[in-house]
């Protein structure tokens, strides 16, 4: 009788072990694409890993940064990375049009903290002193491109778009004179802002749709959507709770603040002033159709992709 529940005591043992060593290999991992290292919203998944949030929901994370929403459509179309963050979704509208492989899981940032300056002694002061000059956004199809776009259009200026990836090679280029108008998004800047190095001349959230609309999306590769659905509802599960967390926790900040290289004071900065909690919600999309009218105005689209179109493309877990 003892040596049958010793038996079955081992066995018990054995099993827990071996359920927990299953629990461990089916974490699923995905790989990400990240637009710009360093900004609040696209530090989800960083802070997430480091808080365990995405290890609690099954997950288990691979990230890759790139310099601009253009890089990360092509990485999750090519299939070298399952999701992207920070895809611009006029990019994606064009992308899907073409039948590319890729899906809107979540609104990434609905507004936008981007922001365009020049240096100090920089003789541009209106944006009709942009006239011939060069205007710096990061990618072709990100949403910095699709703003500056929007900026030409709206002040009638006939500025240069110019691609300068992400906001550190973006300064050097015009410290140096190359570029007369740079792009960047906070924390990058403010330091150099403080110091009268560089002037504000204009923001993106200036453009009355920009406000309104999701700029930004994360985006997921169709087949591999397809394929693990449930992986991907979890994903974007515990990225809400991550953001939960960022909005309210003084860890947070200070992880941030290590992550990004940025002092505390500017880490509180960007999340009071240009990132709210509604801002990155990604269950919180905006302006779809206006979106798919910009579109075509723009040309990333010849025609307007239909209410159909717009339903296979934007399929966000968890939306109502």
């Amino acid at each position: 009788m003892i040596k049958r529940i010793m038996t079955a005591t081992a066995l018990g043992v054995a099993l827990a072990v071996a359920l927990g060593a299953g629990g461990a290999v089916a974490q699923d991992k995905l790989k990400l694409a990240i637009g710009q290292k360093g900004n609040w919203d696209t530090a989800v998944p960083e802070l997430g890993i480091r808080a365990g949030i995405f290890n609690r929901h099954g997950l288990e994370l691979e990230l890759l940064y790139t310099k601009g929403g253009g890089e990360t459509q092509q990485a999750v179309i090519a299939r070298s990375a399952d999701i992207g963050l920070a895809a611009g979704t006029l990019g994606v509208m064009g992308a899907f049009s073409k039948g590319a492989p890729v899906r809107i899981i979540g609104a990434q940032a609905t507004g936008a903290a981007d922001f365009w300056y020049v240096r100090a002694d920089s003789p541009i002061k209106t944006p009709a002193d942009l006239s011939g000059k060069t205007m710096a956004f990061s990618t072709n199809g990100s949403s910095t491109h699709s703003m500056v776009l929007g900026f030409i259009e709206k002040y009638k200026i006939a500025a240069k778009p110019t691609a300068t990836g992400d906001p550190a090679g973006t300064f050097t280029s015009v410290m140096s004179g190359q570029i007369d108008a740079g792009w960047s998004s906070p924390p990058f800047g403010l330091d150099a802002m403080a110091g009268n190095k560089i002037r504000l001349i204009w923001r993106g959230n200036d453009l009355e749709h920009v406000r309104s609309q999701t700029v930004r999306t994360i985006i997921a590769n169709a087949d591999e959507l397809k394929e693990r659905p449930k992986a991907f509802a979890r994903f974007i599960a515990a990225y809400r709770e991550t953001v939960d967390y960022m909005h309210s926790s003084d860890k947070a900040l200070a992880e941030y603040a290590d992550f990004a290289k940025t002092s505390i004071d500017n880490a509180k900065l960007v999340r009071t002033d240009f990132f709210s909690k509604d801002m990155i919600d990604p269950l919180n999309f905006k302006g779809a159709a206006e979106l798919a009218d910009t579109a075509v105005k723009f040309k990333y689209t010849t025609e307007k992709l239909t209410e159909v179109q717009l339903k296979e493309l934007i399929q966000i877990p968890g939306a109502k």
